[in-house]
């Protein structure tokens, strides 16, 4: 996805025969949405004049403050390639930054919040680039098309076909992906049966979160062509491993990483060890938007490789931080507890900000843990200073309404839209009754 004009555009879509064009944006809780228009439309969104009821949308705003407009962000044009083959014409897309109808930002538009983080970031002088990693599932669909959770393979790590059945699936997606811009860095099969990981290269991090969003759209859709259900759901299945997006990311400064001494015994820099403790300073707070859902902590378990415990690590993967072996341009953290189905912009302006929070206030991480934590006992834990992440969406809420960093980070908009759905949320599954209670239950009492 290259550099764009407003007359490229307009060129490319006469010359393509692009006739029908979605305008994308993102709602508070990463859901995608959009507004199509047909190619007599498009100069007039080009000049930001394509307006919408922001009041039938999660989290945005109340009846009375409804119209608001869509200003496309002219870099993210690309043709879906998918899409194509008919008479109908081609299919392109925008994504959308969303203002009010006074000209303002949109403070709960979740880019906004990104963009914010963003120039913090610059103002401090530093550049953020960020490499996430997706993982999904790939289930069968009933003789009604509707998603089951059977799995479509008996494959695990690394394995292929004709074992990994979903191989072809996967193929395709990265060729349409390529094909909008991507570059694919690796994509293969992970240690759960039907699981997947598609991983693109570092970049920066605005673009990065809108590559996110159109690699959910492009898994889902590209599946359902190969009669299978896509989904980013970090728990389906009980008793095998979950689906992360564990995110790395570095910051750079004067075309330098800033996270890299090679004085340094680890060869990390003060910046590095500053923007570690913020991450872990906020994590708690940060725990509601790098894992939203009540399925995301039936994930965040022992035994199935998802960090449970607060510490970082340069040499083992149990921990919450890992710092991978690379150094040099190279040098980077990696995030392990954040899931797919957190919002992305949301999720990357959290961890921004909280590692600047560090920098800014000069804090130290604790000590480096070695070794593995799920070896550990209860009592070493203790006496090492690990504590455990929230453990179920109910605690995660309580942290993140009780740190005023995350109002700072996120907006006063956002933060009280975001929590009162995520309370709803947890309300809404208390009173619910589950099929574990009906069959440890039902005949017993």
């Amino acid at each position: 996805m290259g550099k764009h004009t407003r007359e490229d555009i307009l060129r490319i879509c006469d010359e393509e025969g692009v006739r029908f064009i979605r305008l994308q944006f993102t709602d508070i809780l990463g859901q995608l949405k959009n507004v199509s228009i047909t190619r007599s439309q498009l100069e007039k969104a080009l000049d930001n004049k394509c307006m919408f009821d922001g009041s039938s949308i999660e989290g945005f705003v109340r009846i009375e403050e409804s119209d608001m407009y869509l200003h496309p962000d002219y870099d993210s044009f690309v043709v879906f390639t998918w899409l194509t083959g008919d008479d109908k014409g081609k299919v392109a897309r925008l994504i959308c930054d969303v203002y009010c109808h006074d000209g303002s930002p949109f403070e709960g538009d979740p880019r906004y919040v990104l963009r914010k983080a963003v120039k913090k970031a610059a103002d401090m002088g530093y550049s953020f680039n960020v490499g996430p990693e997706c993982e999904f599932f790939l289930f069968q669909v009933d003789e009604k098309g509707r998603p089951t959770t059977k799995t479509h393979d008996q494959a695990s790590y690394f394995d292929l076909g004709p074992v990994d059945r979903g191989e072809d699936c996967r193929r395709d997606i990265c060729y349409a992906l390529e094909e909008m811009g991507f570059e694919i860095e690796a994509s293969h099969h992970e240690v759960a049966e039907a699981q997947h990981e598609i991983d693109f290269k570092y970049d920066e991090v605005l673009r990065t979160a809108d590559n996110v969003m159109t690699l959910k759209y492009a898994v889902k859709s590209i599946a359902q062509k190969h009669h299978l259900h896509a989904t980013f759901m970090p728990k389906p299945i009980y008793g095998i491993s979950g689906s992360g997006m564990h995110t790395n990311m570095s910051l750079f400064k004067g075309g330098e990483n800033a996270f890299y001494d090679e004085n340094d015994p680890l060869g990390l820099s003060g910046t590095a060890y500053r923007f570690i403790a913020g991450l872990m300073e906020h994590i708690k707070g940060m725990t509601l938007v790098l894992n939203p859902l009540v399925n995301s902590y039936k994930r965040l378990v022992p035994g199935y490789e998802a960090p449970v415990y607060i510490a970082w690590s340069a040499k083992n993967r149990s921990p919450l931080i890992r710092v991978p072996s690379t150094r040099g341009l190279g040098t980077r953290l990696e995030l392990r507890s954040a899931d797919p189905s957190c919002n992305p912009y949301l999720e990357m302006a959290v961890c921004l900000m909280a590692g600047l929070d560090g920098m800014e206030r000069n804090l130290v991480p604790p000590a480096s843990i070695d070794s593995n934590i799920y070896d550990m006992s209860k009592t070493r834990r203790k006496d090492e200073g690990i504590e455990n992440l929230p453990g179920t969406l109910e605690e995660a809420i309580r942290h993140y309404q009780n740190d005023a960093f995350m109002q700072a980070a996120l907006g006063g908009h956002i933060f009280e839209k975001y929590l009162v759905a995520k309370k709803e949320e947890w309300k809404d599954y208390r009173a619910r009754v589950s099929q574990w209670e009906l069959d440890q239950y039902l005949v017993k009492y």
